[in-house]
């Protein structure tokens, strides 16, 4: 697998940009029954027992050296942890094993914006993927079984001022200076410890961005920050928009940008029983958002699983444990045979 991982790492496939790397897969694996879907790949036919492999094809932007390069027992480059990793196990499994029992879904647009995110799309386009019997997206999990995730919330808060040469800025009211009681209260804020299922999420609340001012001598009239709520998934996304509003009611303006829900914990669902036992892997709450929300608001039973390690997805210098590749293959394939 180590090959496989290093050739997907080779093919660039930033968000937008993921035609090449899903043709690359469909040659590959064309011996077996496979639907394109704009950029995406759907590899088999689903049924009632199937489980759906979900692995996302798209990277973030660049930020380090190009190309595959191992090191030891790691492997290095942009998306050698998120998750190409996890493609290159979807990919021997399918050709190891067929698609009686799996059935790989890999589709274009996870790491941008929520409107460019092709699985919705690819679900509609085959909807008897909606009949399988669970899915498992590909993930990294840090040799764990991770389930269900947390909602996000993005607001525009914005303050308001009166603009003024900065010479006399008595006879304006500056906008960025007004926010300065706001910003100090959100620096202040811990995550917020919240039990569901007997599993601990974090609720984080954070100032992602920060605009304001058109000139060094002219006193800012607006200032206008995102402010971004992963919330635990006991919440409705209409519960965590009420909540994010007091939060930000000192503000001029309050906008919500962009929502996405949560996903409730499915950890006593059979498949993903048995794939902790196989993995000999702790069940942990996700600490952040994935399609798994998407998936579950389908009425698909879905959970986080994946070789690598969360906390290097989106950093310069990402890499993988090859013998994660293996941990992961052979956790899976034991379900998908048993």
């Amino acid at each position: 697998m180590t090959e496989t991982l290093a050739w997907l790492v080779d093919i660039p496939s930033e968000t937008g940009n993921e035609t090449r790397i899903r043709d690359a897969i469909q040659a590959r694996l064309g011996h077996l029954a496979c639907t394109a879907v704009a950029s995406s790949l759907v590899v088999g036919e689903p049924s009632s027992q199937s489980v759906l492999l979900v692995g996302h094809l798209d990277t973030v932007p660049l930020q380090g050296h190009v190309g595959a390069r191992i090191d030891g027992d790691r492997l290095h480059g942009l998306g050698a942890t998120d998750m190409k990793a996890g493609l290159a196990v979807m990919i021997h499994l399918l050709e190891d094993l067929g698609t009686d029992t799996a059935v790989g879904l890999f589709y274009a647009g996870e790491e941008g914006p929520l409107a460019g995110n092709q699985l919705v799309p690819v679900l509609d386009a085959v909807p008897a993927l909606l009949g399988a019997r669970a899915a498992v997206v590909m993930e990294p999990t840090d040799r764990a079984v991770e389930v269900g995730c947390q909602g996000v919330v993005n607001a525009r808060v914005v303050f308001e001022g009166r603009a003024a040469h900065s010479a006399r800025p008595w006879l304006g009211v500056n906008a960025v200076t007004r926010a300065g009681r706001f910003l100090a209260r959100m620096d202040l804020l811990e995550p917020e410890a919240r039990e569901v299922a007997g599993l601990e999420f974090k609720e984080v609340v954070s100032v992602t961005r920060a605009a304001g001012g058109v000139a060094n001598n002219i006193i800012p009239a607006m200032f206008d920050l995102n402010v971004n709520y992963r919330f635990a998934p006991d919440r409705t996304t209409e519960d965590a928009v009420a909540r994010l509003s007091v939060l930000c009611a000192d503000a001029d303006g309050f906008e919500v940008s962009d929502t996405s829900p949560a996903a409730y914990p499915q950890a006593d669902h059979p498949v993903f029983v048995a794939l902790a036992a196989a993995a000999d892997a702790s069940v942990a709450p996700k600490q952040g958002w994935t399609d798994v929300a998407r998936l579950a608001e389908r009425g698909m039973p879905a959970v986080n699983f994946g070789p690598g390690e969360t906390g290097l997805a989106h950093k310069p210098g990402e890499s993988v444990r090859i013998s994660d590749l293996g941990w992961a293959y052979d956790s899976l394939a034991s379900v998908l045979t048993g």
